[in-house]
């Protein structure tokens, strides 16, 4: 399974967000500037994570974007599945049922195969575990240096614009 390179995007934007707080919305172009990323594409990034209530925004010359909710309400599979989606990743076309196994009767076919059970288990182990962390564990495993700096940046970048 790959995920977008979207989804670090939005995780680090979010985490940016956080460090930043509530005292003002941070436009897309600032965003983007400070990891070096391009603009519009983030934008449509940071669009799905207001549609899925993680970030909420702002219009206008001095708007721009905000967690919604606090980094403890914020879990990395909210912004996974506002980045990628809510569908399942293994999806059972039932090939079992084609060439050789045709023929068989319909009762072969009323369980799920082995091999969709097991990736089934294994994408909800994987969905339980990025429901169980937050935006602020994250937070609390990042080293304050690299809250300090970001703020710093921002902090700079705003009096020269």
């Amino acid at each position: 399974m790959r995920m977008s390179e979207g989804v670090e995007w939005a995780l680090h934007c979010c985490v940016t967000l956080a460090w930043l707080g509530d005292e003002r919305p941070v436009s897309t172009a600032r965003l983007a500037a400070s990891f070096e990323l391009p603009p519009a594409y983030l934008n449509k990034r940071l669009q799905a994570l207001v549609r899925a209530g993680v970030l909420s925004s702002t219009p206008g010359a001095r708007g721009g974007f905000r967690l919604a909710r606090p980094p403890e309400r914020i879990t990395l599979m909210d912004v996974v599945a506002a980045i990628e989606g809510t569908e399942d990743v293994f999806r059972c076309t039932e090939i079992r049922r084609r060439g050789s196994g045709a023929e068989a009767p319909d009762r072969d076919f009323r369980r799920p195969c082995g091999i969709s059970t097991a990736m089934r288990k294994a994408e909800l182990a994987w969905r339980r575990e990025l429901a169980g962390q937050t935006l602020a564990d994250i937070l609390a495993g990042t080293p304050g240096s690299a809250a300090e700096r970001t703020r710093r940046w921002f902090a700079t970048e705003r009096t020269s614009t």
